[in-house]
């Protein structure tokens, strides 16, 4: 059974994200509509964001896959 960490649930902004990646702004909206990116988290009326855990499970799958 995983276990989730605090790092895991860490909450990480767009430019964070899209220096993790490497994927554009808009790439990374297109892939979330087709369903192969995380969904991003709604954070207030105007902000969202992504957990760190979601996005490492996420980079090990391209990596491994």
């Amino acid at each position: 059974m995983a276990t989730t960490t605090l790092e895991d649930l860490q909450i990480l902004r767009l430019p964070e994200v899209m220096h993790f990646t490497g994927l554009r702004r808009t790439s990374i909206y297109q892939m979330m509509a087709d369903g192969i990116f995380p969904r991003s988290v709604k954070l207030g009326p105007r902000s969202m964001g992504w957990r760190a855990g979601d996005l490492r499970a996420w980079l090990e799958g391209r990596i491994s896959g």
